[in-house]
């Protein structure tokens, strides 16, 4: 595999995270006439501070920052510090006025970003843990800034160092979870899978499972309201059940459209005349019909008590 290739993703990266920010990201900046590129330079271009959480080590950041890169094949070595301290001093003369006015060095940040623990530095005596994954080497006056991305948490701020962890569960924390800006994501995750398939890493992980995990991350993170606007009613009313359906409705909802007989369909009588007045079940019918359902009985205590009535009225 070409070792450009990670090189490359990784700029890749960091030009998306440090997009619409006071920093710029140059990639592969070629520091000689006899060409020898320097992964990534962040550069500051104007005032301001990084909106959000930047990735663990990178808290450092200064006008000038130089980083060198080490995939899971390139070990981070003594010769590799070497090589960065070297790209810095010539990328200070070429950022400086002149040779006798150069730039002051506390513009100048030196980074090494690298998969795998560097065994052979952690010996060096200058060597010490900052945080998980996070390291610094001091090498004279240059305090240089070591970052293992397979040791870092994972967390949103470090999804986009989790992909290059060379780990299948912190990529796919990071395939999920790195909230791209500027950059199709889909197209440079499926670059990252088929890297490390290359790289001849398991990872059952396709493009299909990266794009169904990335819609279901944006989904979780839409309102309510937000996720239902692109669906019709009717793909909305097939996720619910027919209890939950009906929940939702009121009385007047759930008759609606509904003749009279459709209303009243399923209830028997007393359930039908619940709830009414005597003069509201009697109105509409006929005296005869209204005599037809009372007993004997019923009749002559009606016509007694209206007798009654009547007298009582004439005294008066």
């Amino acid at each position: 595999m070409d070792p450009i290739y990670w090189h490359r993703l990784f700029g890749l990266i960091l030009t998306d995270l440090f997009s619409d920010s006071p920093f710029v990201v140059e990639m592969e900046v070629d520091l000689s006439i006899k060409q020898q590129f320097l992964d990534v330079v962040i550069l500051r271009k104007r005032p301001g501070r990084f909106e959000g959480d930047l990735p663990d080590g990178f808290d450092c950041l200064k006008n000038y920052n130089l980083i060198t890169f080490k995939s899971l094949r390139e070990p981070l070595k003594d010769w590799s510090i070497k090589e960065l301290v070297g790209h810095y001093v010539n990328f200070r003369k070429q950022s400086s006025p002149s040779l006798n006015e150069l730039l002051p060095e506390r513009e100048f940040q030196l980074l090494a970003v690298c998969s795998r623990r560097p065994r052979q530095l952690t010996r060096d005596p200058g060597w010490s843990p900052i945080s998980p994954g996070v390291y610094s080497l001091q090498r004279g006056t240059d305090a240089i800034r070591v970052i293992v991305t397979r040791e870092l948490p994972e967390s949103e701020a470090n999804a986009g160092l989790n992909l290059f962890s060379f780990v299948r569960s912190h990529f796919q924390y990071g395939a999920t979870n790195y909230r791209q800006r500027t950059i199709d994501m889909t197209t440079i995750l499926g670059s990252f899978i088929e890297g490390y398939r290359l790289e001849e890493i398991s990872m059952p992980y396709t493009v299909s499972d990266l794009e169904r995990d990335v819609a279901n991350m944006m989904v979780a993170r839409l309102k309510p309201e937000e996720s239902l606007q692109h669906l019709t009613p009717k793909e909305v009313i097939q996720y619910l059940t027919r209890k939950e359906f009906i929940q939702r409705l009121t009385p007047v909802e759930r008759l609606e459209g509904l003749n009279t007989e459709e209303r009243l369909q399923g209830l028997n009588t007393e359930e039908r005349l619940q709830g009414l007045k005597a003069e509201e079940r009697l109105h509409g019918l006929s005296s005869d019909v209204i005599a037809s359902a009372l007993t004997d009985e019923q009749l002559k205590s009606e016509l007694e008590s209206r007798r009654r009535s009547k007298s009582k009225r004439a005294r008066k």
